[in-house]
């Protein structure tokens, strides 16, 4: 009895282990059919209960065709079988994707973020007007709050607009207006109210919650 213990050490590999063992043991005998008849039935079997262990994938779009392309993955392209799908190659599920371009474009002022600069770059677009003037004040704003973010410190206006102008290309000039932006303690203050909101938010989702006791 001993000796017929099995470790998955010895067992053989499985393709996709979120199936299991039985799903592979299934897939291999359905290989092992001489009968094409036979073998269509077999595989049409395994994959209904492939999709009965997704039951919350059933509405997904195409869900079946990803049944038939696991399927045909786990048998490692050997499987001689009417798929009602184009049957996938090993050389397509080989391929490696492309890398991904990650948006760091402006390290410089990484605490800014990324937005900063799709902001600018829509503001820029705009024509001339109070609509485009509003929202220049706004992005400067949100620099500012973004700049207090990362140093805690008061930061003058003249750096804000500094920053801008440069992340803008020389196309959004602030210094030469009069007006301010909002003022380092009251930003800082949103910031904590909106800290104490969200806590008092949590703080309450656990209110009304009734414990049984058995």
């Amino acid at each position: 009895m001993i000796d017929a213990i099995e470790y998955n050490t010895e067992r053989e590999k499985l393709i996709i282990p979120e199936y299991g063992r039985h799903i592979q043991k299934m897939v291999n005998y359905c290989k092992s059919i001489a009968d094409r008849a036979e073998r269509n039935k077999v595989a049409q079997s395994i994959i209904g209960v492939m999709g009965n262990l997704n039951p919350h994938l059933r509405d997904v779009p195409d869900f079946q065709h990803k049944l038939w392309d696991q399927l045909f993955i786990m048998a490692d392209f050997d499987l001689d079988v009417d798929s009602p799908y184009p049957t996938p190659s090993r050389e397509l599920y080989a391929q490696r994707p492309e890398p991904l371009n990650y948006p760091q474009n402006y390290p410089k002022y990484r605490f800014y973020g990324n937005n900063i600069k799709r902001m600018i770059d829509v503001c820029n677009s705009w024509e001339e007007g109070d609509l485009k003037q509003a929202l220049k004040f706004s992005i400067a704003n949100h620099m500012k709050k973004s700049y207090l973010n990362w140093n805690k410190d008061v930061v003058e206006d003249e750096a804000i607009f500094k920053h801008l102008y440069e992340l803008s290309d020389g196309k959004i000039n602030l210094a030469r207006f009069e007006e301010d932006l909002s003022s380092s303690s009251d930003l800082l203050r949103s910031k904590q109210k909106q800290r104490t909101n969200n806590k008092n938010n949590n703080r309450n989702k656990g209110k009304g919650y009734i414990k049984k006791r058995y």
